[in-house]
């Protein structure tokens, strides 16, 4: 039987991004992955938000999402748009790109790194007992590890057979979307019918001045609001005749890349952990995909979780750390689905509705609002609960630039191994951390510039922070050292 570590379900963005993290920490993990390589058909979701580009900012891997996608303003609430080009972040703008081209980079990146795949086969079943999971899969090879996490999507199977309830609201409403060809020119944007809110766009753009370009031909992305909920599985026909009742034409629609259907199902799991067993992206919540929050908080469950898991793997925390990780992302989870089932609301084709999105349309378009939504919307305002004081307290370290003895750099660069570290502010040698000198990067540096936090504004400066892994701050100086020892404790074991 073969042994690992930890085992992922599942080989995309989520799986990917928890690979990686676990690989830095010097954990040995495999992803079971049903498809035969990392090539996705078509180009369904798309979009980084602004966290997002953060936490790949904090990996050293930024510029490669960069250097293919299109910086724009995506940030939005329902059909309102929110612009964040004077948020305090570097990255105050969204990113369009493909998942198709999201997962080939990252898959890139975690074949930088020792991360064994098997492809071409998926997890099937799962038992479990109080040193490890035997995992089967499809193949029929058994694998043993410490730990199972199920990445495998909305009907996971490593959900399902764990046994962990999936509560929430059934769909209200369904619609196609597929990648094809058209032999005619289709009348490209959005439009509203009786029936919903309809797109037609070209899959190759370009983002000028604010204001998305298309060129002649191509493939052809199609999103259509099904009258009725659908049941059956989609087909060109269903397209064709889709097309045809919304825009009068089908525009000659041929060859189809992929045809799927989506609802507005809004499901969390009751518990992302069961003992050896835990949930991460898709597998742990469901949802529309407008706001496009889906990948972006499968992404961060991954960096929270990762770290974490290593230290239990690897012997420096007890398994109690783990709880944290439902504590601090199920309440993020719950707030994603209630935000995107009021976005649903906001986009049905009535009069009152429409009275509806212009009030909020207008409390939008005032400062502070936009703010408080635009950050919650670009994950950047998300707050994990770790008591009471500083604002930056549970907050992401902002990427300041520093100078320390090796001169200037940015914060995010000190967490490019995925490492806790501590920065003093103060006198070199002011804290002592030496008994976790082997876990925690202890920096001197200099600072003299604002801190502001989206959303909040400007805050006190601080002599010192202990900043997580993930970016976040688990204790921040203000007129003692109390509380270090017992944070460095809670987060990064006894010693």
């Amino acid at each position: 039987m073969t042994q690992h570590s930890v085992l992922i379900a599942g080989g995309g963005p989520t799986g990917l991004m928890l690979a990686g993290e676990l690989a830095l920490a010097g954990v040995d993990v495999a992803i079971v992955e049903r498809r035969p390589s990392q090539d996705l058909p078509g180009s369904r979701a798309g979009g980084l938000h602004s966290r997002t580009l953060e936490i790949l900012d904090q990996r050293g891997i930024v510029d490669r999402f960069l250097a293919e996608g299109q910086k724009a303003q995506v940030a939005g609430f329902g059909a309102t748009r929110l612009d964040i080009s004077d948020f305090p972040t570097r990255h105050n703008y969204g990113l369009g790109l493909w998942q198709k081209h999201i997962e080939r980079i990252l898959a890139g990146w975690v074949g930088e790194l020792p991360v064994t795949f098997y492809r071409g086969r998926e997890v099937t079943g799962f038992t479990q007992d109080d040193t490890g999971v035997d995992v089967q899969v499809s193949d029929g090879q058994p694998l043993r590890a410490q730990y199972l996490v199920g990445c495998d999507g909305g009907r996971s199977v490593v959900r399902k057979t764990a046994g962990i309830e999936f509560p929430g609201w059934d769909a209200t409403t369904s619609a196609l979307i597929a990648e094809v060809e058209m032999t005619e020119e289709p009348d490209t944007g959005i439009r509203r019918t009786p029936t919903g809110t309809h797109a037609i766009g070209k899959v190759e753009y370009e983002i000028k001045d604010g204001q998305i370009v298309y060129g002649k031909g191509g493939k052809v992305g199609v999103m259509l609001t099904e009258a009725h909920i659908g049941t059956h599985e989609p087909t060109l026909r269903d397209l064709s005749a889709g097309l045809i009742a919304v825009y009068g034409t089908d525009y000659g629609v041929h060859s189809p890349t992929f045809i799927n259907r989506f609802t507005d199902m809004t499901r969390q799991a009751a518990s992302y952990r069961d003992k050896r067993v835990l949930l991460a992206g898709d597998a742990a919540h469901v949802h529309s995909p407008v706001g496009g929050q889906g990948l972006n908080t499968g992404v961060h469950d991954a960096v929270n979780l990762g770290w974490k898991l290593a230290q239990v793997v690897k012997g420096i925390s007890s398994e109690n750390l783990l709880d944290t990780y439902h504590a601090e992302r199920h309440p993020v989870g719950a707030r994603v689905l209630r935000k995107t089932m009021a976005q649903v609301a906001l986009m049905r084709v009535d009069d009152r509705t429409e009275a509806l999105r212009e009030a909020v349309s207008e409390m939008l378009s005032m400062d502070e609002p936009r703010k408080r939504f635009a950050a919650m919307m670009t994950g950047l305002d998300i707050h994990y609960d770790l008591g009471e004081g500083h604002p930056l307290l549970g907050r992401r370290m902002p990427d300041l630039d520093i100078v320390t003895v090796n001169g200037p750099l940015r914060v995010y660069t000190l967490l490019h191994d995925a490492r806790p570290v501590f920065l003093n502010f103060g006198e070199p040698g002011s804290f002592d951390i030496s008994q976790w000198a082997d876990r925690v990067k202890l920096v001197d540096a200099k600072y003299d510039g604002t801190w502001v936090l989206p959303a909040i504004g400007a805050v006190s400066a601080t002599t010192a922070v202990l900043i997580r892994p993930d970016g976040y701050v688990a204790w921040v100086r203000e007129k003692s050292e109390a509380g270090l020892s017992d944070a460095l404790t809670t987060w990064f074991g006894y010693r």
